[in-house]
């Protein structure tokens, strides 16, 4: 049990993290005005926030690794 709730927290985490990529790249982030409880949207925004924090996380490691090359 405790196994599982590892693996669906360490998914939502990816899943957040992507769309911090998505926000990145593109500019596209879910709209939460359309979510009508304040508690739920604040409870989303923190989410989404958590997922930029770990793309940041990821970024700063893959920018000091020799394996992976910054290209523009």
């Amino acid at each position: 049990m405790l196994g599982k709730l590892i693996h669906l927290g360490i998914d939502a985490v990816l899943l957040s993290a992507f769309l911090a990529g998505i926000k990145r790249s593109t500019g596209l982030t879910p709209n939460l005005t359309q979510v009508p409880n304040k508690d739920v949207r604040q409870l989303l925004r923190t989410y989404l926030e958590v997922g930029e924090y770990v793309f940041d996380f990821a970024v700063v490691i893959f920018g000091r690794s020799t394996s992976f090359e910054r290209r523009r």
